[in-house]
């Protein structure tokens, strides 16, 4: 089992600079080239994988350009368009009143504000993070998925379970400078090593800092079980 460090901002402090240096080039992995696009892709990718939206949206993107596209087509012909992605029926629900919205009442421009973009069906305070830092360059919250909530408690960062109250744990203890890239090497480390199953802690650069870390450690913090 790793040791964190005494306080939770050393930790932190100490988890990025690792990270940083394994993961140079972190950003987002969805394909876009315009905020709705963005805003298209980020709904879709809910419990989803990036790669699969990205399969998806590049046909999708040639169909729909406006969000007057969207909100015109008929539901059965956008869940069909969009079927292998989890939820279809729903995202597409979401997309079509959310462009309806979007077209009617924001003049065809998705929204620059937080308030404006959770008004949207199917925007969370998650999505809309995702949309204000990449499609805005409005940084005003950390971007809480189940890569950043698995490892910031298998961590020992945070003990909050739902992303809401993880996302205002880690405002006080992430430097305002790296709230956008915490979730981006969050992200790539999920992803290459701290797997939701069986993760490579033999591989691991946080090793020696994390509680959570195998064989030592009995039990995973992110989900509170044994390992």
């Amino acid at each position: 089992m790793g040791t964190p460090l005494e306080t939770r901002e050393a930790q932190v402090e100490e988890v990025l600079e690792r990270l940083y240096e394994e993961y140079p080039d972190s950003t987002i992995s969805l394909n876009y080239s315009n905020r709705l696009e963005l805003l298209i892709a980020v709904i879709l990718s809910a419990q989803c994988t990036d790669e699969r939206v990205n399969a998806v949206c590049a046909d999708l993107f040639e169909t729909y350009e406006t969000p007057e596209d969207y909100a015109s087509a008929p539901q059965e012909e956008l869940a069909e368009a969009i079927n292998s992605i989890t939820y279809y029926n729903n995202k597409a629900k979401y997309i079509r009143s959310a462009c309806a919205d979007i077209a009617e009442k924001h003049d065809g421009e998705v929204p620059d504000t937080m308030s404006e973009l959770t008004d949207l069906a199917g925007v969370g305070r998650k999505t809309a993070n995702v949309v204000l830092q990449h499609g805005h360059d409005v940084v005003e919250g950390i971007v809480v998925d189940t890569h950043v909530q698995r490892l910031t408690r298998r961590l020992g960062i945070t003990e909050e379970e739902r992303p809401e109250a993880i996302e205002e744990d880690l405002l006080g203890i992430v430097p305002e400078e790296d709230w956008q890239q915490f979730t981006h090497l969050m992200i790539d480390h999920g992803r290459a090593t701290c797997t939701a199953i069986n993760p490579d802690c033999d591989e691991c650069v946080l090793v020696d800092l994390c509680p959570s870390a195998k064989p030592d450690a009995d039990v995973d913090l992110a989900s509170g079980e044994e390992w």
